[in-house]
């Protein structure tokens, strides 16, 4: 004859199937939520995450001046390096021939720019930093910007950048902001008297204000 279990032990026996039961049941609302929003949000072809780039959707295309990684001071295919201000163009093109000569290669990461362009980069810098006041630190608008004028280079990469920093002065391009290492304009006096104190950013330039 067989004892009966205990109902303590019945009781705990039933708890744990009813908890059992219930993590079961967690797990699959969990599984199913998670599958239908994988399947509602948006994939790009190729995986990876979706990214908003207007440089390709027809908003502004090399013609406004965009210029690929390669692109160097004398690629005259290039609109954001032909449209350089002449002089400019010409003292970076020697600067990069002796450059050159000492194993550094100086590439223009952007040169001039479309009004286009440029409302387009100030807008995203818009969106990322949140206001336009905190954006002015990094982007110009079109009316004030020394790119849409021809009048400047962003150099890369760092190596490059800190060689220009180092003997730019000697072709008449100084770095223009302390937070820009990149960002050079010409100043053909630099030859004679050195490059001026560069701006903190771009608010403390007075044509900024334009």
């Amino acid at each position: 004859m067989h004892n009966s279990p205990r109902p303590t032990r019945l009781r705990r026996t039933l708890v744990g199937l009813v908890i059992a039961f219930a993590l079961v049941i967690a797990a699959v609302v969990g599984l199913v939520a998670y599958r239908s929003a994988s399947a509602a949000a948006p994939t790009p072809a190729g995986g990876g995450t979706a990214e908003v780039d207007e440089t390709r959707d027809g908003a502004v295309t090399e013609a406004d001046g965009i210029l690929p990684e390669s692109a160097g001071p004398f690629d005259d295919g290039y609109p954001g390096v032909a449209r350089l201000q002449p002089a400019l163009l010409d003292a970076l093109r020697r600067a990069a021939t002796d450059a050159a000569a000492q194993g550094i290669d100086i590439r223009v990461n952007s040169g001039w720019r479309s009004a286009e362009y440029q409302e387009q980069l100030l807008r995203e810098a818009i969106a990322q930093y949140g206001s336009e006041a905190e954006a002015a630190r990094w982007v110009a608008t079109p009316t004030t910007s020394a790119h849409v004028a021809g009048d400047a280079v962003d150099i890369g990469p760092y190596a490059a950048a800190d060689w220009l920093i180092a003997h730019g002065q000697d072709y008449g391009l100084c770095r223009t902001y302390d937070n820009e290492a990149w960002h050079f304009e010409l100043n053909p006096d630099a030859v004679r008297n050195g490059c001026p104190r560069p701006y903190r950013d771009p608010t403390e330039d007075p044509r900024m204000a334009g």
